[in-house]
């Protein structure tokens, strides 16, 4: 059985909205690109090694058509490991309308996506979300995701479209390995998936934090 694991970039208020450039998801967000000034050689090799193992991507309609128009360009550069990795890779995209699937290895997901996500667990082992908020949000809510990776990068915006915009359910996660920082500020908060809903209890009990 094989994971799904959530790749996401957000500011310190939650705002995910077009990190990688301006041209990404640029109605009524002034801030695309806002991730480029802060990454750093740290951050950059996380990023890499979080890719380490992937056999498939699954994306949302906005982020497949950007990769789609953009990572074919380098097919064939050794250099380009990235490039390799999504050109070679099997491609899942979600979503409701038809995209455009000229992309070597894309295929569409059927309409229900908790069969889908089961089944492409049962094919792969390592099944990377890239970008992709709408159907992060969705797979949150819906608990369809074994591991986020969530780097949280030091900046406020103030606006743009946030992490749990579209809502949220009581969830518990397990951090998996000690936060990661990098020197410009930047966190890698790794957590997975975990059993059971949010505890409550009583900061003032005297047993408080006993066994």
């Amino acid at each position: 059985m094989g994971i799904i694991q959530i790749e996401l970039f957000a500011t310190l208020d939650l705002v995910a909205q077009a990190p990688g450039g301006p041209d990404e998801d640029p109605i009524g967000f002034p801030f695309g690109g806002w991730q480029a000034p802060l990454i750093d050689d740290v951050a950059g090799a996380q990023v890499a090694a979080a890719y380490e193992g992937t056999d498939a991507l699954l994306l949302g309609r906005r982020t497949y058509d950007i990769f789609a128009g953009y990572w074919p360009q380098y097919a064939g550069e050794e250099d380009n490991q990235i490039a390799t990795l999504f050109n070679g890779i099997p491609k899942y995209v979600a979503s409701r309308g038809r995209p455009n699937l000229d992309w070597a290895g894309s295929s569409q997901l059927g309409p229900d996506l908790a069969a889908a996500v089961a089944e492409l667990k049962e094919r792969h082992e390592n099944v990377k979300v890239v970008g992709s908020l709408n159907l992060v949000q969705t797979l949150l809510r819906d608990k369809l995701f074994d591991v986020l990776d969530l780097w949280v990068h030091p900046i406020l915006l103030g606006t743009g479209k946030k992490v749990f915009d579209g809502g949220a359910v009581p969830t518990t996660l397990t951090l998996l390995e000690p936060p990661a920082p990098s020197p410009s500020g930047t966190v890698l908060l790794r957590y997975g998936l975990a059993d059971g809903v949010p505890a409550t209890g009583d900061m003032g009990a005297p047993d408080r934090g006993a066994a």
